[in-house]
């Protein structure tokens, strides 16, 4: 039979008081732990493979130590292993576990999802969505500990967490005029949610910032994938004073610029530079050559928004937090020098 593993047994192996375990392991606060010795706790707990007993804890704070994760479409794309593992490992940090549900958009199963969650006494919810947009929340979540994970709404009771898409866009344009663009087109999103608007600011920001007056015959507006991008960039690429660098609303958008530059006998970098906006790596890395394109901060938004409700649940009544995180480039190969004149 296997014996248990205590937290008597890591503070003996460790060579601390149990007190001190107790806190290194649960990022207590209110009782400083140097760094060092927090890191020593935990090697110890993990060498004798040490588990708290959450049953017990439980009791103890009348908390389950169980976060409910509820998407629309997240687990059914490629966003949802870094956005859900960035609220896993937050989660795991601060000794909790996440339940993650999907609805698939049915508003009804959403509601049943919200129902079950609460019947396993669940200590807070994170409502995710996949991509940046205004939302209401369901009225079930009322009363209970709640953050959004890529998404907004008007009350401003609620935390949320969402990419600076202004951010985006700015650090997208200032990536071609560095090399020397002043012909810049965009191709943005025809859906009124918050990334169209906040992208096409950050455009604008970026071009007013370095003098470069912006001409209304390089904006188009068309739907946000492949068959979109490519057929608003072939208008575009087919001006006779077209740009010569294009920022695109998203990834899916500059592959169909891509194939649009192709049928017109334009190389990358050479004749055109594309620069997109998500770091999709099944589209991104695949593109020859290697797309440029700025990174949504998945990951980082996962952990926020866990450790934001954590900090809530601990701390109750704290003043709630927009935060908006910032969007690093991934420079690839398909930005390069405007062509000579």
């Amino acid at each position: 039979m296997t014996t248990r593993v205590g937290i008597r047994e890591v503070a003996r192996a460790a060579g601390v008081s149990v007190t001190t375990v107790s806190h290194a392991l649960n990022d207590a606060t209110s009782f400083r732990v140097k760094a060092e010795t927090r890191q020593h706790v935990r090697e110890v707990a993990r060498n004798l493979g040490y588990a708290p007993n959450r049953l017990a804890s439980g009791l103890r704070n009348q908390r389950s130590q169980i976060l409910g994760l509820v998407s629309d479409e997240i687990t059914t794309t490629p966003f949802a292993g870094a956005m859900i593992r960035g609220a896993q490992d937050a989660a795991y940090e601060r000794g909790y576990v996440v339940m993650v549900v999907n609805s698939g958009l049915d508003t009804e199963l959403e509601h049943r999802e919200i129902s079950m969650l609460q019947q396993h006494q669940v200590d807070g919810v994170v409502y995710a969505r996949l991509y940046h947009q205004g939302v209401q929340l369901p009225q079930e979540l009322a009363g209970m500990p709640t953050v959004l994970l890529d998404a907004v709404t008007d009350d401003a009771a609620i935390s949320s967490v969402v990419p600076d898409e202004v951010n985006a866009a700015e650090t997208a344009v200032e990536a071609l005029i560095r090399v020397g663009h002043t012909r810049i087109g965009m191709i943005n999103n025809v859906d009124d949610i918050p990334a169209t608007h906040g992208r096409f600011d950050g455009f604008r920001n970026a071009l007013r910032r370095h003098g470069i007056e912006r001409d209304p015959r390089h904006l188009v507006i068309g739907v946000a994938d492949t068959a979109g991008g490519r057929e608003t960039a072939l208008d575009l690429l087919s001006q006779p004073d077209r740009p010569t660098a294009l920022f695109c609303f998203s990834d899916r958008v500059a592959m169909g610029a891509y194939q649009a530059a192709t049928a017109l006998g334009l190389r990358i970098p050479e004749d055109i530079s594309i620069v997109g906006v998500d770091n999709l790596e099944l589209i991104a890395d695949a593109l020859w050559p290697g797309l440029t394109t700025v990174a949504l901060p998945h990951y980082e938004m996962g952990r926020w928004a866990v450790h934001r409700i954590l900090d809530d649940i601990e701390n109750p009544g704290r003043p709630a937090e927009q935060a908006r995180l910032a969007c690093p480039l991934i420079e690839r190969g398909s930005v390069g020098p405007p062509p000579p004149s």
